[in-house]
């Protein structure tokens, strides 16, 4: 007899499924929050727990492999001009299309409810007080454990690079090292296999919540706004991030069909780095050397945030719209470039869409209070948008290979056809 097993991505829907159950049957009801708000914490704490090793090892792993300053410092450029030129294309599809479209026109504000946004305000300040520049100081590490322990991506991967180099440059010597750091990243690997078989408990509990919390009637008064943000991001996937790989030979149906697990995954628990080893892990095996994945993938997100772009950009004008204030096509660019800065300038802190947003609006006359009004679905519209920058990570891996024809068609070919098969 054949062991029936479900698949990862079935799992993880079906506790989607009770937990909006869950959530709508107990709304308003606090005791939902108090047992499964832990196990959504534990969950999150998990993935949290296991993501810096992984990039750290990878990375030495990759760097310490190539050990080419030169190889590294092109890609480092191609990558960023990259990340720049699609960032900057989510901005201009997310203004269009909220001109287009007006979905903050004829809304009632006394209709809606406010959320709080004061953690959002404080954080903004602590980020403008340092300036727009602060973002290349804090690349660099003063204390590389303490930039650990926060998570702080930019500074772990600077660390990481050096400390490859270094590996690479004292030669026979730092063999033991390399072969320390690879059996890091072999053991931490295979931990993450161990922590997914949590994650249909962790989104079971993370959507019992949100749902509980918020309740869908929430989503009424903002449904033209919301139906928005998912018709764009669609047509952003398909469209933009389609021709994208069309041009580099792959076709963005398949590779999300690929990675569905991972974004229903990121979807669900609204947070990327659930599924940053996967990725990892996985762009690898589609035939993308080491070295490149541990640095694109760990890089765009902080610089790659092309769902979370997207969705600030509707998210301006669709405040605008609501105090009925008509922006200009003159403030309408300030704000786009306003946006290019700010959304690379404080990635990677809590709540990163509403603090570039906050920092962001007064700079065109937006009332910052707006905010509140659309924070009460701001997790619906997170979940599609980090499904976004999961797609757009995962394929700005293989076009960087692609790019530093290092690409293994062979090994994506078979994988594809693998992976297709059991889909």
């Amino acid at each position: 007899m054949k062991k029936f097993k479900i698949s990862l991505a079935s799992q993880i829907l079906i506790g989607l499924v009770l937990g909006i159950v869950v959530g709508a049957v107990f709304y308003g009801n606090d005791t939902v929050v108090t047992y499964l708000q832990p196990i959504g914490d534990i969950f999150l704490h998990l993935i949290k727990m296991i993501v810096v090793p992984i990039i750290i090892s990878t990375l030495i792993v990759g760097v310490a492999g190539t050990g080419d300053m030169k190889q590294l410092g092109r890609l480092g450029g191609k990558t960023l001009i990259y990340f720049e030129v699609i960032t900057t294309v989510a901005i201009i599809v997310g203004l269009l299309a909220a001109n287009i479209f007006q979905p903050g026109a004829g809304i009632d504000m006394n209709e809606l409810s406010k959320g709080d946004i004061s953690s959002y305000v404080s954080t903004t300040e602590e980020v403008e007080d340092h300036g727009p520049l602060q973002i290349l100081v804090d690349i660099v590490p003063t204390n590389v454990i303490q930039s650990m322990a926060e998570g702080d991506m930019l500074a772990i991967i600077f660390f990481s690079v050096l400390f490859g180099l270094g590996v690479a440059a004292i030669g026979e010597r730092g063999k033991p090292v390399l072969a320390f750091f690879q059996g890091v990243a072999d053991a931490m690997f295979w931990v993450t296999n161990l922590v997914m078989k949590f994650a249909p408990f962790g989104v079971f509990a993370l959507i019992g919540v949100t749902v509980s919390k918020f309740g869908l009637s929430s989503l009424i008064p903002l449904g033209k706004l919301a139906i928005l943000v998912y018709a764009t991001m669609i047509f952003f996937v398909v469209v933009v991030l389609g021709i994208t790989a069309k041009f580099v030979g792959i076709n963005i149906f398949k590779l999300i069909k690929m990675i569905k697990d991972e974004l229903l995954l990121a979807y669900t628990t609204s947070s990327s780095e659930t599924v940053l080893p996967r990725i990892m892990l996985k762009t690898e095996k589609m035939g993308c050397p080491k070295d490149i994945v541990s640095f694109v993938i760990p890089t765009g997100y902080s610089f790659n945030l092309d769902g979370s772009t997207l969705y600030q950009a509707i998210a301006a004008i669709f405040i605008a719209q609501m105090y009925g204030i008509n922006l200009s096509i003159t403030e309408q660019i300030t704000l786009m470039l306003v946006l290019m800065i700010t959304s690379k300038g404080i990635a990677g802190v809590p709540g990163v869409s509403f603090v570039v947003l906050l920092a962001t609006l007064g700079t065109v006359g937006i009332p910052l209070e707006g905010l509140a009004f659309i924070a009460g679905i701001d997790r619906i519209l997170d979940m599609a948008r980090t499904a976004v920058n999961v797609v757009g990570n995962t394929l700005a891996a293989l076009v960087m290979t692609k790019w530093e024809k290092r690409f293994d068609e062979e090994q994506f070919a078979a994988y594809q056809a693998e992976h297709l098969k059991k889909a």
